[in-house]
């Protein structure tokens, strides 16, 4: 019987979407991202939550650009670790994501993982807390929970598939609170242009969860909105395409890539301060 737990929908839902195509992804012989932990989660999920359906599997072509983007940030997020082994971690609207168990993390950090309470309770059954490593049930979008964090480390701040689902206000503040109770620190995190936020507003009933608020119009503007961020790099995961060990999807994101709307349809930004 597969591991059970609260009923996911709408924008949580995606949390479920995501761990599901790192795992396929990972099944593979050439996998990119070696996610054993998707893998293993999603075995113990078994047929709960639809992971099977016809929804499901209509996303699996989208594997690749999910890997792609955790690649990208599993990098950004190595090397910080590297230079800052007893730094806090803390992964905003973390869902699902394994990334403490695919990186080689310093037994001196500590790493929070922080997603609202329904998906906190499924993550906590899948991947236990352990020493150093907590998850915390509380929207992002509120300020208490910050309480929990210590402040006196440097910190690496991960927002994966998260700030296109908040709106702008959301974003900034969320901004201010990080910037304003660490010293130092990394911030990254993945933007879509608003040509796709547009389209997802119109998207099926079923397909509900996905719909975005936030767009990265300019990654300037989180520099005038907050003097203490410094954009560093910004990577689009379809540039990436070369790594695919895939021929047909290969050749596709090389044929997207080349398309700049698309290209650049996410992007992926780290900033520091």
């Amino acid at each position: 019987m597969g591991e059970r737990g609260a009923e996911l929908s709408g924008v949580e839902w995606t949390a479920l979407v995501t761990l599901y195509l790192r795992a396929v992804e990972s099944r593979s012989k050439e996998s990119i991202l070696k996610d054993r932990a998707a893998s293993e989660a999603v075995r113990r999920l078994g047929g709960d939550f639809g992971l099977g359906s016809l929804k499901m599997r209509l996303t699996a072509g989208d594997r690749y650009l999910v890997v792609l983007r955790a690649r990208q940030l599993d990098l950004w997020a190595a090397d910080f670790l590297a230079r800052h082994p007893d730094a806090v971690v803390v992964q905003l609207g973390c869902g699902l994501d394994s990334r403490a168990s695919r990186l080689d993390v310093p037994p001196g950090v500590l790493w929070f993982d922080v997603d609202l309470p329904e998906v906190a309770e499924l993550r906590r059954r899948l991947f236990p807390d352990r020493e150093g490593h907590r998850t915390i049930g509380a929207s992002v979008t509120e300020s208490r929970w910050w309480e929990e964090v210590p402040w006196d480390r440097p910190v690496l701040a991960i927002a994966e598939g998260l700030l296109m689902y908040l709106e702008e206000q959301e974003v900034r503040r969320l901004l201010e609170r990080l910037t304003d109770r660490f010293t130092t620190g990394t911030l990254l995190f993945d933007g879509v242009a608003p040509w796709v936020v547009r389209i997802s507003e119109r998207l099926p009933r079923a397909y509900r969860g996905f719909g975005m608020h936030w767009a990265t119009r300019n990654a300037w503007e989180l520099e005038q909105w907050n003097p203490r961020l410094r954009r560093i790099e910004e990577v689009a995961p379809l540039a990436r395409y070369p790594v695919i060990p895939s021929r047909f999807y290969r050749c596709l994101y090389r044929v997207l890539s080349l398309i700049p709307p698309l290209r650049n349809e996410l992007k992926l930004f780290r900033f520091e301060f």
